[in-house]
């Protein structure tokens, strides 16, 4: 009678699959990051210490792996998003996200550009993540509007188009560590309560 075959193996190589999945879509990101998003899937490969053929199983176009690496980091930035959504100080919450988002648009859009070019909507390949994204961000900001850190005159959509165009602006200025942190500063003062001022105070006049 023969045994029942151990399913570990059958479950050690999914993990290994799953494993050098991350650790594609991560050196991925970095060589992008690093050489923009024409380096090879050669090297891409080199640099994850596996063999070109183990990239195509996973990802079969360089086209598919820009789109994982797209859709990967929105997940990130939406956990990010999340866990910044449970701060004692919603405000600076807020404001942190708001940052890091900007900082990295740069990538981003390298990305959503290849992918456009690629003839890839970048927008719908990222359809199933993107409403998590934007619940995050809504919870986010409204927690900052209650605590009055971030004016009450803007939604979601709006910034949305604030966090495309801010991330265009620091793309302008490169990799200037002073100007783009001086971009994101002036968007963040735009982004507070306006400040009411106070009367002017005439010392001349009689009192009533």
């Amino acid at each position: 009678m023969s045994q029942a075959s151990d399913p570990a193996p059958t479950r050690a190589l999914r993990a290994d699959a799953q494993r050098n999945r991350a650790r594609l879509l991560e050196v991925a990101e970095e060589a992008f990051a690093e050489r923009g998003t024409g380096v090879s899937t050669e090297e891409i490969a080199r640099r994850a210490g596996v063999g070109v053929g183990t990239v195509f199983r996973h990802f079969p176009t360089k086209e598919a792996l820009l789109q994982a690496v797209f859709i990967d980091r929105l997940t990130r930035l939406g956990e990010q998003a999340t866990a910044l959504s449970d701060s004692e100080q919603p405000g600076p919450a807020f404001f942190t996200f708001f940052a890091l988002v900007v900082d990295q648009g740069s990538s981003k859009n390298a990305f959503a550009d290849a992918l456009t070019a690629a003839g890839i909507n970048a927008e719908a390949a990222a359809s199933g993540v993107s409403g998590e994204f934007a619940g995050a961000l809504m919870e986010l900001l409204t927690r900052a509007q209650r605590a009055g850190e971030v004016r009450s005159d803007i939604g979601v959509t709006e910034l949305k188009a604030v966090l495309v165009g801010a991330s265009r602006a620091v793309e302008q200025v490169g990799d200037d560590p002073t100007s783009r942190s001086q971009i994101i500063a002036i968007l963040l003062d735009g982004l507070r309560p306006p400040v009411t001022p106070r009367p002017a105070v005439n010392p001349t006049a009689a009192p009533q």
